[in-house]
């Protein structure tokens, strides 16, 4: 679903190119997959923003996939105060455990449940076919949703997320921080939605089907990306159109910024923005 949403999104010299796909250990929760790939968005950005981000620049995303659990995380080279990290549980219930990570147990005003039937998303990600009061599987003979699915659809799961996100920029922290948080769940209600209206395309893969499926569609989308940014560079930019960014250490250090690197997610330090989203069952 992530790969076939990337291809869709890529094109115009912007989009998500895939640098590496490759097994991964972890010490506590065993074998998975990490993955780390560019995100171009220059114009999804809103105006505020883009005054003070180069005209080419990308979104560093690293994926560590333990299933059923799974870690995030998004880094930008010009921005070193700014950080988000997702962490991801899967559970076979309707979203009502509220310790799902085993820490602590979540305050009820640090919950968004997200509902992929009757939750808004915007109108620009609307497509009938991913309606799933409209949707039927062939394959599997669910659907449509109704009011109420939750309670007793089967089979269900649940995707819990912490969502913590750190702007430490003054002036600008709190508006980012929300802007990011905002934007997260519009993302998460049309990615959830995508996985169950595409069923019948991933149904009944096993393992190396996906992660040829993955080889295929990456691929492609790396291929679409290259080709569109290197038509894009041929186009000369307008001269009353002008972008700075600072990014060398030096500059940094004068301006008091220190620099920081994303790391490992066994040592990451957590943002301390935080936001826990009980995401939509599927």
């Amino acid at each position: 679903m992530i790969s076939k949403h990337s291809n869709e999104q890529s094109g115009g010299g912007e989009g998500v190119e895939v640098v590496r796909n490759q097994p991964d250990t972890h010490p506590q929760h065993g074998l998975g997959q990490l993955t780390e790939k560019r995100i171009y968005l220059n114009s999804k950005l809103p105006s505020w923003v883009s005054v003070f981000v180069p005209r080419v620049f990308y979104v560093t995303e690293k994926a560590w996939n333990f299933y059923p659990y799974t870690i995030t995380e998004y880094s930008v080279s010009f921005l070193p105060k700014f950080s988000i990290r997702i962490e991801t549980r899967f559970e076979n219930n309707n979203g009502d455990n509220n310790n799902v990570f085993g820490d602590r147990p979540t305050p009820a005003e640090s919950v968004s449940h997200l509902d992929i039937l009757i939750d808004p998303i915007p109108d620009k990600h609307y497509k009938e076919t991913e309606d799933l009061s409209r949707w039927v599987s062939e394959k599997t003979g669910r659907g449509p949703l109704v009011e109420g699915w939750r309670k007793d659809s089967t089979p269900i799961m649940c995707s819990y997320k912490r969502v913590q996100c750190s702007f430490e920029v003054y002036g600008f922290q709190g508006k980012t921080e929300d802007f990011i948080h905002r934007n997260i769940q519009d993302i998460l209600l049309v990615g959830h939605r995508q996985a169950v209206a595409w069923t019948d395309e991933w149904h009944g893969m096993s393992l190396e089907d996906v992660r040829e499926y993955e080889r295929q569609i990456q691929e492609q989308t790396n291929s679409k990306l290259k080709s569109t940014q290197n038509n894009n560079t041929a186009t000369p930019r307008p001269a009353y159109s002008r972008s700075m960014s600072v990014t060398d250490e030096r500059s940094l250090k004068k301006m008091g910024v220190k620099t920081m690197a994303m790391s490992d997610p066994s040592t990451s330090t957590m943002p301390h923005s935080t936001v826990r989203l009980n995401s939509t069952p599927e």
